[in-house]
């Protein structure tokens, strides 16, 4: 994909970064806090944070992100990375951004030894889905979620 560049968030991309983020939790239909989300900013972008972002850049502009974390595995001797968050800006969908940002965090992944990449999403992303069935069938686990 011409002009496309793929890096790690940093500060100066914030304002690009929550526009995308307003727009994901729409996208859900799962408005959060400011407070959250200023401390899930501050986490990307902190070297000592497990979690982190990756963007997606077209002509300078963010399109964009992956945000993952990796850690250790009771499942392989290494660790695994979950991508829990991944968006593309509506109006630059179907070019193979969120292809480009999976692959991406392959790259990364292996050369750190990460031994797997695990995601999730709703049943019903027909769109997601189909992307993600490209890489591996889905296992079949249900995700239960419990607020404390």
């Amino acid at each position: 994909m011409s002009g496309l560049i793929l890096r790690d968030a940093a500060p100066e991309d914030e304002a690009a970064w929550r526009g995308l983020w307003r727009d994901y939790l729409t996208f859900y239909d799962h408005p959060l806090s400011e407070t959250v989300t200023a401390m899930t900013w501050a986490r990307l972008i902190d070297t000592d944070s497990p979690l982190k972002a990756r963007l997606a850049l077209i002509g300078g502009e963010v399109a964009g992100f992956a945000i993952h974390r990796h850690h250790p595995s009771t499942w392989v001797a290494g660790d695994d990375c979950y991508l829990e968050d991944l968006f593309v800006d509506a109006t630059r969908r179907g070019a193979g951004l969120g292809r480009a940002l999976i692959d991406d965090l392959i790259a990364l992944a292996r050369p750190r030894g990460w031994q797997r990449l695990c995601w999730h999403t709703g049943r019903d992303n027909a769109r997601a889905r189909a992307l993600y069935d490209g890489y591996v069938a889905e296992d079949g686990h249900v995700r239960y979620r419990m607020d404390l």
